[in-house]
């Protein structure tokens, strides 16, 4: 798990624009706190879903073995 901190830098439409390291990177609104501001500092907490990643990698395999059947 890695917590990254960044500035929100403003909002257009329903994407957040969050400054983080000096650079500027999008994030969907949502994911925030409706009390969010700009010039809030946040933490963006980063975790692989390990069992999501297993269940895409399943549906991938069915879809290809589908393509690939003779």
């Amino acid at each position: 798990m890695k917590k990254v901190k960044g500035i929100i830098d403003r909002f257009e439409d329903d994407i957040a624009v969050v400054e983080i390291n000096g650079k500027t990177q999008d994030f969907p609104k949502s994911i925030f706190p409706k009390e969010a501001e700009v010039g809030d500092v946040v933490i963006i907490e980063v975790v692989v879903d390990k069992k999501e990643t297993e269940k895409l990698r399943k549906e991938i395999e069915e879809l290809m073995n589908e393509v690939w059947e003779d």
